[in-house]
Order: structure tokens, then sequence, then C-alpha cells
């Protein structure tokens, strides 16, 4: 059938000039449309169009239908075409439908409600409006909201940027209108990377602080986790302020926003590991622990309990929460376009920065990755974000000495 078919470059500018200002229409839209953007990626550009589905249209204009596969509306509205699963005959069921749909009392308040995602153009901000968000691309990225001076107010990242501004724009709970007060304009920075967008997303809300922003805007890390092992040899946990006299003189297992964080977090570990509270500083007596007079405690306070016993489960409590990055690696994704790859880079634990290169001009060496890194703002939530990401994708590793 494709045979003598030309080839998509060939009609690539011509679709360009067919759809521009045009909305896609399809049955299952998402699936068709990236096939067609993932084309003219290949080709280096970034096709964007307005997208109407035609299942999600049905359900709201026909509503207890027991099915709404193109096959089975076909049967149900008598639509004629000859096959099924063929592009013409499919494109001209879905023509069919979609004027079936048109011709509801209700159907193009349907199309102008799927159109925009749920966004009333009455209930948006004075400066924003659906054009705006409309032109907003539909790639993963870093996206701010700025107030009538120019400030931004809030930063957050999606795998679609525009998706998600439309998503918080149709929001209409408090939380929804809260966020959204006071938004004067959108920014956005596209990165392609999932892990570069959680990265800058991080690091600029610490470097912006934000006033919507709460959650992710501590800059230090000023609780922490320590362990020593006392003059009888078992191993004991303490919390405290991180500092570097902490850390000179313990081993540093974990570290917290602040050193109430560190304290909760200890206790929650005493009690799933059955450890003692004076051993781990959370009880101040100087022989038996209150929880070993109860029977909560094994007795490793007043030695009843051998040393060894006791530190296999301190050490099953430090494996649960010290989780850290190790050695030397860049972590590589995919970028802004089809010869761009995000490169993350790693040493010794410690987060280097990202950067952006072109597959085009070759295998980059070490040296030279190492100098294009760069971060945007120091972060100490920078190595928990790596270390849960790869954890998920171990294949983006690449190891260096």
């Amino acid at each position: 059938m494709v045979a003598r078919a030309p080839k998509f470059f060939e009609v690539a500018k011509k679709i360009v000039q067919m759809t521009e200002g045009k909305i896609f229409v399809a049955h299952n839209a998402s699936f068709d449309y990236s096939f067609v953007r993932e084309e003219f990626q290949r080709l280096g550009y970034d096709f964007q169009r307005r997208q109407l589905c035609t299942v999600r249209l049905a359900r709201k204009v026909f509503p207890g239908l027991p099915s709404y596969s193109l096959s089975n509306l076909k049967k149900h509205f008598q639509i004629h075409a000859d096959k099924s699963h063929r592009a013409l005959d499919d494109t001209l069921a879905t023509t069919r439908l979609f004027e079936l749909i048109l011709a509801e009392q209700d159907g193009r308040g349907q199309i102008r409600t799927l159109v925009n995602h749920g966004v009333k153009e009455t209930k948006l901000p004075s400066a924003i409006t659906l054009d705006k968000l409309h032109d907003v691309p539909e790639q993963c990225g870093v996206y701010y909201f700025h107030n009538a001076n120019g400030d931004v107010i809030y930063v957050g990242k999606s795998l679609n940027i525009r998706k998600r501004l439309f998503e918080h724009f149709a929001d209409q709970t408090p939380k929804g209108e809260k966020l959204r007060a006071g938004v004067a304009d959108i920014s956005w920075e596209v990165t392609g990377s999932e892990l570069v967008a959680l990265l800058n997303e991080s690091a600029e809300i610490k470097r912006l602080l934000p006033p919507v922003n709460r959650a992710q805007r501590n800059r230090q890390y000023t609780g922490a986790i320590y362990a020593y092992s006392d003059l009888n040899g078992y191993r004991c946990l303490i919390f405290g302020k991180n500092t570097a006299k902490n850390a000179k003189n313990l081993e540093l297992i974990a570290e917290f926003p602040k050193p109430d964080n560190a304290r909760n977090q200890l206790q929650a570990l005493v009690y799933q590991h059955e450890l003692c509270h004076r051993l781990t500083h959370l009880d101040t007596s100087e022989q038996a622990c209150f929880h070993f007079k109860i029977k909560k405690c094994h007795g490793a306070c007043v030695g009843d309990e051998p040393a060894e016993s006791y530190n296999e489960r301190v050490e099953a409590a430090i494996q649960q929460i010290s989780r850290k990055l190790v050695g030397n690696f860049f972590f590589v994704e995919k970028a802004r376009s089809e010869t761009e790859v995000a490169i993350i880079g790693v040493k010794d634990g410690r987060y280097l920065g990202y950067c952006f290169i072109d597959t085009e001009q070759g295998d980059q060496p070490v040296s030279h990755l190492l100098e294009s890194l760069k971060q945007t703002f120091s972060d100490p939530d920078a190595r928990r974000i790596i270390l849960n990401y790869v954890e998920k994708r171990p294949k983006g590793i690449r190891r260096w000495d």
C-alpha cells in the first residue's frame, strides 16, 4: 500500500503548511499525534498543534454507549467504511463521527472544552490567554510563574510543560486558585531530560525562593544522624547539627533539612529495629534506659544483650537510611533534540552539574565533559534526586576513573 508513497521528508513542509493554525483531530489523538511529532523531531522540527480526541469527545457527547472504539461507533451510527484499520477508511469514518458530534446541541461546547483542556478563558488571569498557553512547548522542562513585577512566584517541572500549565489553570480548587493568584506571566526552559528538569527545579526554588514553593526551599541541610562505637563495642547512633566538627569526629550517616527531622527519623529507626534509647541518646539515663524497664529494650544499655547481636540491628538501620551516591560517573539522557544528549556528572559521589552535547560531534573526552558541566545553584537535594532517579534507570550510567 505504501510502496510508491513519498518519504516523510518529501511531504513534511506541505504538512506544516496545511496544518498551520489547525487542530489535530483523531480517534485516540495522542497515539497518532505522537507518531507525527516523532517524524518531525527526526527532521529537527518541533511540530506542535492543538489536539482533539474523538474518543473523549464521543464519551462526552454520546454518554452511555457500551464501547467507544471506532469500529463499534461505526456500527452504532451506521457509518459506512470499507475496511477498518486502514488509513483512508478510518479517516473518513472519524470525519463522519466528528460531523455527528458537531450536529449535537452540546457538541461545539464540548469541543472547546477539550481543545482547551478544561480551561475557561473567563477564569484565566487577565494577562494570560488561551493562545499564550497553546504556544507553550509540549516538552520536558522547567516553568515559572511571574507576578506583575516580573518576580518568580512559583517554579515547577513537567514532562509536558504545556499540559501541566493547562492543568494548573483548569484547577478550580482553593489550592489551584491560590497557586494562580497574582500570576501575570509565564516562562519556561526546555530540558528534554527529566533528570535535568528535576535538578533545575530544585535548584531554582532554592535560588529564587518563590513564595508559593515552600517544601524545597532549604538551602542547607542543618540536621544529621551520626554513628560511633562506644568503649564496650556497641554501635551508637546520635542526631545533631550537620557541622564540619561533627563530621570530623563522627561517622556521618544521613543529612536532613533540620535537626528535628533527624531526631524524628532516629526515633522511627529505634522503634522499627528495637534499638536502645540510651545508646541512641534519646534517653539520658546513666544506666538502664526507661524502655528496658518496661521490657521494650533488649538490654544493650546494661550489657544484657551482646554487642554483636545489637550491632546487627544498628547496621540494618544504617543501611535503611544511608543511601549515598558513590563513584565517578556520567548519567546520559535524551535532551532537547534528536541530535543532542544531556550529560549529568558525578565525581566521588558529588554532583558536578550538567551539560548538553551534540551527538554529531562524536564521543567527547572525559576532560571536555567535566569542563562543560555547570550547576544553576548549589543544592543539597541534588544527590538525593540523582540517587532516586538512577536507581530506577541504571542503564543510563557511564562510569569513568
